[in-house]
């Protein structure tokens, strides 16, 4: 499933090709990617046709698109775009054959050099997209990553945590909540109501460059620890967003339709079996172990990044 950075990747994109454009027409061609739109697939072509996307905004792995009206009236709802498992939003020229999974066509106001539709994929069908009315954020700052800075978030994202790489995120906060906590370090990390924007791949590489082991009992952190994971999650991230996001197979990718290769620098995620880089470096002799996570796996190295013993699974 796309991760922060993959989505970011994503947004830049559409901020590029797609921000200050009409929407001049809109095809549905499969209404189970517009099934969250109660009132159908009909209305939400017609509710869109004409609006101008006003800016690329993302909170987490949430994706919205205020929408402004003809006459420039300010956004009072927006676009909202889940990838969920394999969700693309592509830019492509009209004249492009369709995807084999092509679910939404939305063609674009003419602007020379750039591509005339914006395509939303998805195989699985785990996405979608629907339109939203806007709420102001609790905070007053801005929704997410964006470039209007509109002080405004979907209602059905409303609940989403601010992510670390949010200027408006509080650290601090953060560790506040923890501690109330009597949980695992990891699945606190994903707890979208708690922290957004980090999934597993993500969780496991900022644990073990924090050498922090996922059953780690939040109630037992120390702020310095805390500061240490979220500096972590801030660099892993930034790294991955400079290689394009992680890409294991072809459902990633960005609007352009281009892989990510971040998985290429994984340290942990994915590894079992093979050394530990940081053991490696250090002269010792580990081997990253992948163990069972709430129905799914998680990676980390034995020796620097050991079990506590009143660990929280």
């Amino acid at each position: 499933m796309p991760e922060l950075p993959e989505v970011e990747v994503v947004r830049r994109g559409v901020e590029r090709w797609v921000v200050g454009r009409r929407i001049e027409t809109v095809q549905v061609l499969d209404p189970r990617s517009v099934r969250r739109h109660a009132p159908g697939p009909v209305a939400f072509a017609h509710e869109l046709e004409g609006a101008v996307v006003g800016d690329a905004v993302r909170r987490g792995k949430f994706l919205w698109l205020p929408l402004t009206g003809p006459d420039g009236d300010p956004p009072q709802e927006a676009l909202l775009v889940h990838l969920g498992m394999s969700g693309q939003l592509l830019v492509k020229d009209a004249g492009l054959p369709a995807e084999k999974h092509l679910k939404v066509r939305l063609s674009l106001s003419e602007r020379p050099g750039t591509p005339a539709e914006l395509r939303f994929v998805d195989q699985r069908i785990f996405g979608g997209m629907v339109l939203d009315r806007l709420v102001p954020t609790d905070d007053g700052a801005p929704g997410g990553r964006s470039v209007t800075g509109l002080p405004a978030v979907p209602a059905r994202a409303a609940h989403i945590a601010r992510d670390p790489l949010d200027p408006a995120f509080d650290a601090d906060v953060l560790h506040d909540r923890l501690r109330r906590r009597r949980t695992g370090l990891k699945r606190a990390l994903l707890d979208q109501a708690l922290v957004s924007g980090i999934g597993n791949i993500y969780a496991d590489e900022a644990l073990w460059q924090a050498r922090l082991h996922w059953a780690r009992p939040t109630d037992t952190l120390r702020r310095p620890e805390t500061h240490r994971v979220l500096a972590a999650v801030r660099e892993v991230m930034d790294r991955a967003l400079a290689a394009g996001g992680t890409s294991f197979d072809s459902l990633y990718v960005n609007v352009n339709g281009e892989s990510g290769y971040f998985a290429r620098d994984l340290n942990a995620y994915g590894r079992s079996g093979r050394p530990c880089p940081r053991c490696a470096e250090e002269g010792r002799s580990a081997l990253i172990v992948r163990e069972q996570f709430m129905n799914r796996s998680s990676y980390r190295c034995p020796v620097c990044q050991r079990a506590p013993r009143n660990a929280r699974f």
